[in-house]
This record gives C-alpha cells, structure tokens and sequence, in this order.
C-alpha cells in the first residue's frame, strides 16, 4: 500500500492523493507512513463503489483517478497520461491504460486482464481469457508490431459526475461471468479511452507475484 501511495504522489497533474479503505486495519497502516485516507463502508460491492463515495466528498475535483492498491510500481507518468487523456477528450467519461503482452505465460495468466480496442483506441472489451484468440497460434504473434495482445492496467480515470453514477448501473451478466468491474460501462453503452504505455507493469494478484515484489524491493 505505502510503495502504491508513495509512486501516486509522484504524479504531476495529481492534486491529492487518498487511500479509499475498507477496514479500519488498512486505515491505521496508512497514517502510519503518513499518508492521506479515508474509511468507507465495508459492504460495497467493488473499488468503483468505494472510489465513488470518496469522490462525493471531493466537489473541487473534476477529475478522479483510481489506482488500484495491488499496483505498487505504477509509474506517476502513466497516472498523468490518463488524466491528459481526460484533459485533451472532454467527451470521454472514462480513461484507462494498456501495454503490450510479449509473453505466452502472461498472456495466458487469468490474473493477467487483457484488453481490446478500436482503431480510436475506446475499449471493445475486457478478458480474463486470450484476446483476440488466434486460430492458429504462432510465437509471431507475441512479437508482432504494432502489438497484437495489450493488459489492462488497473488504473482509471473518471469525470466525477460520471463515477457518482457508476453505483446506479446494475452488474451485468458479463460482468459477473469474468468478475470484471469495468465490463459494466461497456454494456451499459459508455465508452472508455485506452491510452498505451510501452512498459509493463506487474500488479499483486497472487502470494508469487507477492513475494516476487518483495525481492525486486528488498534492498530499497
């Protein structure tokens, strides 16, 4: 959580920064190092949710960012590239990121999100699963340019009014089926801008990718 709040302060374009928790345990660890938070009510359905009844509180915002906790080593760039992406398409109600897949391990990873676009680059959909699915695989594919397989990044950028009514839309059945909070935008007819990022970016889904972090960081 500290690694997560520490590369979100770096963010240029961020005015403040604020852990929306859940349990009071996760508010007593982010004082501890200092940190900005704020307890929300525990039986909220997903982060979205959480973010939202933050953000009601934050009328002198326009826009919101919702980093996820999980994403210890995102880059305050790529924070600040949602929130342009926002800046520069005053008619997008929603922004995220992407970046390359160039490994099959990866790429076939359920905890590994992908994500497909069109070519103006507004999100077509969101899969645990491989996709596009080739026909026929080939190792080309992972190394083909411009790149065929992208990862969601797990951050998102909201204009407020639109992330206040984010709670008011009903889960969807694709929603639930591959356990994917954003694929309720997308049925409910709302489109979501992806910008690229050429860096990947290892989120914590599992006690590996835990501990692999821990030894990236042991010496820091």
């Amino acid at each position: 959580m500290q690694h997560t709040y520490e590369s979100a302060a770096k963010s240029t374009l961020a005015d403040r920064i604020i852990v929306a928790a859940d349990d009071i345990e996760i508010v007593d660890a982010v004082k501890q190092f200092g940190g900005d938070v704020i307890l929300t009510d525990p039986d909220h359905v997903c982060g979205t949710d959480r973010v939202a009844e933050v953000a009601a509180t934050l009328s002198e915002f326009e826009i919101i960012v919702n980093v996820q906790g999980d994403e210890p080593e995102i880059a305050a760039t790529a924070i600040d590239q949602a929130i342009g992406l926002l800046d520069r398409n005053p008619d997008i109600p929603m922004a995220t990121l992407a970046t390359p897949i160039r490994s099959r391990q990866m790429l076939e990873d359920p905890n590994c999100v992908k994500i497909v676009f069109d070519n103006q680059m507004h999100a077509i959909y969101f899969s645990r699963s491989v996709i596009p699915h080739p026909r026929d695989w080939s190792d080309e594919y992972l190394t083909a340019e411009p790149a065929l397989f992208f990862q969601h990044v797990g951050l998102y950028c909201y204009r407020r009014g639109f992330l206040q009514n984010i709670p008011k839309l009903l889960p969807t059945s694709i929603e639930k089926a591959e356990s994917l909070e954003q694929l309720r935008i997308l049925s409910n007819g709302h489109k979501i801008l992806v910008g690229k990022i050429d860096h990947p970016i290892t989120g914590i889904d599992t006690r590996e990718d835990y501990q692999s972090f821990v030894r990236r960081h042991s010496n820091c």
